[in-house]
């Protein structure tokens, strides 16, 4: 748990560390020949690649860690991620090298996307696949490895913009964050290399015989289920993009002071990591379906007030928006994902099932700023239909969960199947519940 912990904390450091430099930071110093809203879009434009990039990494590195094993992909992974954050921390800026700066941080930023989709599959089957019990709360900790990233990327951030001026910012005061992503890697080498490989694939491995490739046998034998964990993660990603990026450069658009708005941020990201885990241990009592399913409508009504909440320009009502969001209703959606999509697939698939699944849900999270920043820009500041396009990405949730089989009681041993909603079959790891 503390490896798969750890390691999401680390690559989430690094990837939404990204995010909050790309709202506040980068538009200034990578499209500085922009007007400052087409520079706002094109640096958040930079951030929805590395969500794009985020499925294919989990195609590759879940076939080998189908067909290999999950830890030598995890050791894989942590160190690309670290090394495309520490290139982004030394890389020049539009006025020094020219067209080839935004050019060379796209590029990084889609290793980053690789890199991290390759990650989570495989740090919550480290997890999932060692529990014997309480598998939603081991395998929780995995999720929780976001929004904690997101406090530790934030504090560092901030504490770099306190001890600089505007101006040191700008020029080098941001980079100090991605530059520290090498200790990081230390730190989390250190620890996942100690880790062993999970007991259900190696005794599934043992039995291997010639078989298709991991990625075919998803689609051909479950391709519903895959199906269905793209729609069940969708809405989550979208409000996570919303709360984490475009509502922090909404608010510092709207007047706020940037350490107002990451103050509000790292609060919230606290909050919910300690949030997913409770909220993941509830699915082991009462199933995930019923969580999943609360957060989702409660993110759907929470949509409508929070902009709002923003424009009125009360630092407490902004911070009680992000908190609402980020901390109540988002980790309820997010949290129980990490077990039940690890239910959805049989052990040989899953590795490539659950992250891909899980990956072109994210891709939501990707467009999600930018197109919220075009509605804005072309509406003259209108949210409502912003807040409606978050309610429709909850309501996607909704009717995929509905229809999605309850398996917070299955064993991860046995093959899943793709059929409707339907009280599980009964398993010799009933305990599983806890």
């Amino acid at each position: 748990m503390l490896s798969s912990y750890l390691g999401s904390v680390i690559e989430y450091y690094d990837f939404l560390l990204y995010a909050t430099a790309s709202a506040l930071v980068f538009n200034k110093v990578f499209f500085s020949s922009l007007d400052p809203l087409a520079g706002t879009v094109a640096s958040l434009g930079t951030f929805t690649t590395g969500y794009l990039a985020r499925p294919l990494g989990g195609i590759v590195f879940g076939h080998f860690g189908d067909r290999l094993g999950r830890k030598r992909m995890l050791v894989v992974t942590m160190v690309l991620m670290g090394a495309a954050s520490t290139l982004i921390g030394l890389l020049p800026t539009y006025d020094g090298i020219g067209v080839w700066a935004p050019i060379l941080l796209v590029l990084l930023r889609v290793l980053q996307g690789v890199a991290v989709g390759g990650e989570w599959g495989g740090a919550v089957l480290m997890s999932a696949e060692h529990a014997t019990s309480r598998r939603g709360l081991w395998a929780g900790f995995t999720n929780a490895g976001a929004p904690s990233g997101m406090v530790v990327s934030t504090l560092v951030l901030t504490l770099s913009a306190s001890i600089t001026t505007e101006d040191q910012f700008l020029a080098w005061g941001w980079r100090v964050p991605f530059l520290l992503s090498v200790l990081l890697l230390a730190l989390g080498l250190f620890v996942r290399l100690k880790v062993e490989e999970t007991p259900v694939f190696a005794e599934a491995s043992g039995s291997r015989a010639a078989e298709a490739p991991p990625l075919l046998q998803v689609l051909r034998r479950h391709p519903r289920n895959l199906l269905l964990a793209v729609g069940v993660g969708f809405g989550a990603f979208v409000a996570q993009a919303t709360l984490t990026t475009f509502l922090i450069s909404y608010a510092v658009d709207a007047g706020f002071p940037r350490q107002t708005v990451l103050n509000a941020l790292t609060l919230s990201s606290a909050l919910g990591a300690v949030a997913i885990v409770g909220y993941s241990a509830l699915s082991d009592r009462i199933g995930r379906r019923p969580v999943v399913l609360a957060g989702a409508v409660g993110m759907a009504v929470v949509a409508f007030p929070l902009f709002p909440m923003v424009d009125s320009g009360s630092a407490a009502l902004l911070t009680l928006a992000v908190v609402l969001g980020q901390a109540v209703m988002h980790p309820a959606m997010f949290g129980p994902l990490a077990a039940l999509y690890s239910e959805m697939f049989g052990t040989r698939t899953r590795y490539t099932g659950a992250s891909l699944g899980y990956q072109i849900s994210a891709t939501g999270a990707g467009f999600a700023p930018v197109l919220f920043a075009s509605m804005t820009g072309a509406s003259g500041g209108g949210t409502l239909g912003v807040s409606l396009l978050i309610a429709l990405s909850c309501a996607v949730t909704v009717l995929c969960v509905l229809v999605t089989r309850e398996s917070h009681r299955a064993d991860l041993a046995g093959e899943p199947e793709d059929s409707p909603a339907a009280p599980a079959r009964s398993t010799a790891a009933e305990g599983t519940a806890g």
